[in-house]
């Protein structure tokens, strides 16, 4: 019998199935999904078991026999294996990159190459050895020269060879236990204490961590002592990493659904009960129970006996969410997202695939849980870019989403306040169901939302980034005791540092964009590549110390609003929350603590649900208009109508004031007026004149490198290709710089393909990655293809 092996080498020459012989003894126990080693040229590397078959196309004499497998189970389904197939054809990338972006990273392999003694070695090889390594293993790439040198005659003769060893990323976690030997050891009756201990571990029917046994009050050398008296033995017995150990979430019960709630939720069950791949729009404004038909969607799914699939956007949203599902659902919950370590999400991960958890909560990756029987798929704030991959493979969760839905005939729910035009599109020409959530729950309405012209402050000669009707609006709630959000979408003092007498501006060497200027550590900064610079008193170009810092960030604002409300400021942004946890500490510090002000980058736009929350003030709410993106806009509404939404939640009515230079222009006003569907007809005119999605298909090619003359050439030929290949129907944008045109050295050019129907597009796309796959490597210029980019930079 034979295997179909990918093996773990990220190349393109490879990207394709190789058979493997299943060694005798074996059959039967290897299945499609298990991982597995192999021979590969002259070395053995990791592979995934995708098919299994009763004949070759090779000569089965020629063929090489797997080495062993590495799991019991298989850690791959039929299912996972498909939409593997599915992402790589779809979004042109490799099977393995789509396979490793399935599992979690615990599972990748990890080699080392390390020198060992052959058999029949000679004495005076395993002394060489020896002298250089003792007894740990040797690593080629740690010794020094004199010691390879020395090592040079018995490598050469065969003495010692260079094996690979291969291990799992993450292992599991184990601590040491102690058990009952349930036999006479010596004699107790001296020992009171001994004897109380033995009781205690008697009385378990399964293994007692020593942790636990010293924090009773029982120490290391008494437990030693029962161990060399007979009475107990010690095993190591695994640890769970659960990163919500020792937490207590107290029940919540389901809430009574209000006539639209009702209507939501009973047609989504229908779809539920007649095992239909139906997607959902569950178009709800802020505040209207959303959340709450979610939770008894999927209720239901677990009192059918399936599982249920929860995606939310940005890590800062998980903490509140996993707060309301480990209440309603308890143990039943699994969460996944980037925040866990990798043994953490690990553990998360084997909960799911062995059945002990039934719902899982998460970010973008979570949605390739290893789930059987999936009976819903949830996917909150849809419109949200997070849900779209960055870097390869460039998948976007909502389609695989859909194609789990199809997979499991379960309904597909896509919630959110503000749609995107695609999503929103397809509901119109019912290819999905809208379902409107038009009130917010209970007896609360939405706040009064008001706009402030910056230019008009600045006529009257208020410079500061807080206008006056904000100021006296945030003073108000701090003498009533109630909470402000503020949002400024920019992190960072200052935005750049400027020479008042040349002009001259500190740049980043590796990209084109100036640095930013950070108080806290007294540096300039790239938020792009990484790059950090000293702060000098002097201009580089012209030695003048007339230097000084424009802009504002949040690291300024937080600075202003201290002095002028002398009060605490809880500050959210990649810089405060770049430790792991520090999302859920930082919302807990502001909500136990009732701190006045929450100040904070758009991961505090969505999800946040605070009961004193009664004010939410936008510092400049053009940060996106201006972005030569044809998005803009659409991100520019749906930011604002989000942010909107955190004010009056609960029981105190709510006010949001947008701060902006652009006081006329319909984003901001339609989103002040909460109307979507004025917006959506306005944008979609625009789309359609300028044939954008949802009108038309895109894909986007960006090509970098350090040398702009091959970038020149090589976007000069893709477009050649593009001409040669596709329709006179479609639309070619470019070739032209990037708007960003240099990042971390990087020249980066792009094209953009405007389509409705290309049947060849595929092979195409194809073949133009595997050229400069190769080219990579012979010339160091990169091909990007991003099939369905959500961002057009």
């Amino acid at each position: 019998m034979f295997a179909s092996v990918i093996v773990d080498i990220p190349s393109k020459s490879v990207n394709q199935v190789f058979d493997y012989r299943i060694p005798d003894g074996m059959e039967g126990l290897i299945r499609v999904g298990h991982r597995v080693l192999v021979p590969f040229g002259r070395r053995t590397i990791q592979g995934y078991v995708m098919k299994l078959r009763d004949t070759t196309d090779f000569d089965p004499a020629r063929i090489k026999e797997i080495a062993r497998t590495l799991d019991i189970e298989p850690v791959l389904t039929e299912e996972m294996i498909t939409i593997a197939r599915h992402l790589a054809d779809y979004y042109v990338d490799q099977y393995i990159s789509v396979i490793e972006t399935i599992l979690p990273a615990a599972l990748k392999a990890n080699y080392r190459k390390v020198l060992k003694l052959a058999e029949g070695h000679t004495a005076e090889a395993a002394a060489a050895l020896e002298e250089v390594a003792g007894d740990a293993e040797t690593e080629p790439k740690r010794l020094e020269a004199g010691a390879l040198k020395a090592l040079a005659p018995y490598l050469k003769s065969g003495d010692i060879i260079e094996e690979t060893v291969i291990r799992q990323h993450t292992k599991k976690k184990t601590a040491l236990a102690v058990y009952s030997l349930k036999q006479q050891g010596e004699d107790l009756s001296r020992a009171k204490k001994q004897q109380e201990l033995l009781a205690v571990i008697d009385a378990s029917s399964e293994p007692i961590f020593v942790r636990d046994l010293v924090n009773d009050g029982f120490s290391n050398h008494l437990i030693n002592a029962l161990h060399k008296k007979g009475h107990i033995g010690k095993v190591e017995r695994e640890v769970e990493r659960d990163p919500y150990s020792g937490r207590v979430f107290t029940s919540d019960p389901p809430k009574v659904l209000n006539a639209e709630q009702q209507h939501a939720y009973g047609r989504i069950t229908e779809a539920l009960d007649a095992e239909q791949a139906k997607t959902f729009l569950l178009h709800g404004i802020t505040g209207s129970g959303k959340t709450e038909v979610y939770l008894q969607v999927i209720q239901k799914v677990l009192e059918e006996g399936r599982t249920a699939i929860m995606l939310v956007p940005e890590i800062a949203l998980t903490p509140q969410m996993v707060n309301r599902f480990k209440r309603r659902f308890g143990d039943d919950v699994a969460v996944l997202h980037s925040g866990l370590s990798h043994g953490e999400k690990y553990d998360e991960w084997r909960k799911i695939k062995e059945g002990r958890a039934r719902v899982s909560v998460g970010a973008r990756s979570s949605i390739f849980a290893p789930f059987e029987n999936v009976g819903a798929i949830i996917v909150d704030e849809e419109h949200e870019t997070t849900y779209k991959q960055g870097d390869r493979p460039m998948y976007h969760a909502i389609e695989v989403a859909k194609f789990r839905s199809r997979y499991h005939n379960c309904p597909l729910i896509l919630g959110t306040a503000t749609p995107s035009l695609e999503t929103y599109a397809r509901s119109e020409k019912g290819v999905y169901e809208r379902l409107e959530l038009t009130e917010r729950a209970g007896t609360k309405v939405l706040p009064e939302i008001s706009v402030v012209d910056m230019s008009e402050e600045h006529r009257t000669g208020n410079t500061s980034i807080i206008s006056k009707p904000l100021e006296a609006a945030i003073q108000t709630r701090i003498e009533r005791g109630e909470q402000t959000v503020l949002l400024l979408n920019r992190r960072g003092y200052s935005n750049f540092q400027i020479c008042q007498s040349c002009g001259h501006v500190p740049m980043c060497p590796n990209c084109d964009i100036s640095l930013t200027y950070h108080k806290s550590n007294r540096s300039l900064l790239c938020h792009y590549c990484g790059y950090e610079g000293p702060v000098h008193r002097t201009c580089d170009n012209c030695q003048s110390e007339d230097v000084t810092f424009r802009g504002t960030g949040t690291e300024k604002v937080e600075e202003i609003l201290r002095d002028m409300f002398d009060a605490d400021v809880v500050r959210m942004d990649n810089d405060t929350t770049r430790r792991k946890g520090m999302h859920e500490k930082l919302l807990d510090h502001f909500e136990q603590e009732e701190i006045p002000i929450l100040l904070g980058t758009q991961m505090i736009a969505k999800g946040l649900d605070y009961p004193k929350v009664t004010l939410v003030g936008v510092l400049n709410a053009d940060t996106m208009l201006n972005l030569p993106d044809f998005r803009a806009n659409e991100k520019t509404y749906q930011l604002l109508t989000q942010v909107s939404g955190r004010a009056g939640r609960h029981e105190l009515t709510g006010e949001v004031i947008f701060q902006t230079y652009n006081p006329t222009h319909y984003a901001i006003q339609l989103a002040k007026e909460n109307d979507y569907r004025r917006f959506y007809e306005k944008e979609m005119a625009f789309r359609r004149l300028a044939r954008y999605s949802p009108y038309y298909f895109h894909v986007l090619f960006t090509v970098s490198s350090e040398d702009v003359r091959k970038c020149l050439k090589a976007t000069s030929h893709i477009h050649d290709t593009l001409i040669q290949k596709v329709s006179d129907q479609s639309i070619i944008v470019g070739p032209s710089p990037s708007p960003l045109e240099r990042i971390n050295r990087q020249y980066r050019f792009q094209i953009l393909l405007k389509y409705k129907r290309e049947p060849e597009l595929l092979e195409m796309l194809n073949s133009l990655d595997e050229h400069y796959h190769e080219a990579y490597r012979t010339e160091g210029i990169s091909l990007r293809i991003d099939v369905d980019p959500l961002v057009i930079m």
